[in-house]
């Protein structure tokens, strides 16, 4: 497939686009990791900047809620983020050192997030209510989540090197991954009912299926360090290669594609696919476009 990718600057260079997400307005959400920001991308091409509210914070991760708003990760200060799409602004306190990663909405209707720091998985609801479950690890940071067709959200543990499972009561499931120090960091649901990741380390997508057999895909370039992955309907994935500075594409046949950025070391991160195609983040201060026919 041939395409062109385009790469579209927002307020500045170094404000560091991390996540990103489309939202309900039809525009792109971004966390600015760097300016302590979100930013909006609209489909007409404007760009609108929110400074964090209180200031600081370290957003991380952005999804849409179930509210209409968006709702994103602060890692620094232990706080869930809430922005509607006018502006206005509410922040959820977590408990101290929460260390808030990854962000997604569950099956219940709440937020659930990966605590990095604390060994836990958080639930919030819109009303504020917070409710945090232990790991039966140490050490592991919880980096990614996702909700899974189980009804169950799914997250990576990046320095357990495991998946980890927690249904909606609370009881967690660790799945150990076949290659030690494999690093796995992104997490989605794939359009074929699988569990999708990304091992940064070890320079492969993983797969695990509804009865738990996990499959993992070497990439042409182990060094890739891939970092985020979203679903293709098709039956693959899309993903960033945040170290060879790519967008990488795996198809149900198991080929991998990857195509360049026209930055070097752009450092793309957070990844979203709209009817307009492949979005990506990149810390640079700009968001990369890729359509798809």
């Amino acid at each position: 497939m041939t395409v062109e990718i385009r790469e579209i600057p927002l307020v500045e260079p170094g404000v560091g686009p991390y996540g990103i997400t489309a939202g309900p307005d039809g525009a792109l959400w971004l966390t600015l990791v760097h300016a302590g920001a979100i930013a909006r991308l609209g489909a007409d091409g404007g760009v609108r900047t929110y400074p964090l509210d209180p200031p600081g914070g370290r957003p991380l991760v952005i999804t849409a809620g179930p509210d209409d708003a968006l709702w994103f990760t602060r890692s620094a200060d232990d706080r869930i983020g809430r922005i509607s799409t006018d502006g206005e602004q509410r922040t959820i306190a977590l408990p101290t050192g929460a260390g808030p990663g990854g962000i997604a909405v569950g099956g219940d209707g709440a937020l659930w997030y990966a605590g990095m720091s604390s060994d836990t998985i958080g639930r919030v609801d819109v009303d504020g209510t917070v409710t945090v479950f232990p790991l039966p690890v140490t050490g592991g940071f919880a980096s990614m989540i996702t909700a899974g067709a189980d009804q169950a959200l799914w997250f990576t543990l990046n320095q357990a090197n495991a998946i980890g499972r927690i249904d909606l009561d609370g009881r967690v499931t660790l799945h150990p991954l076949p290659t030690p120090d494999a690093g796995p960091v992104g997490i989605t649901l794939g359009s074929d009912g699988a569990i999708w990741f990304v091992e940064i380390t070890a320079g492969q997508l993983g797969r695990i299926a509804a009865d738990g057999e996990t499959v993992e895909f070497p990439l042409p370039d182990r060094a890739a360090r891939p970092h985020a992955i979203v679903a293709d309907p098709a039956g693959g994935v899309w993903f960033t290669e945040w170290g060879a500075n790519r967008i990488g594409h795996l198809d149900p046949t198991g080929r991998i594609d990857s195509y360049a950025l026209p930055t070097p070391d752009a450092e793309p991160h957070g990844i979203t696919r709209t009817a307009d195609g492949i979005w990506a983040a990149l810390e640079i201060g700009a968001v990369a476009h890729l359509p798809l026919a």
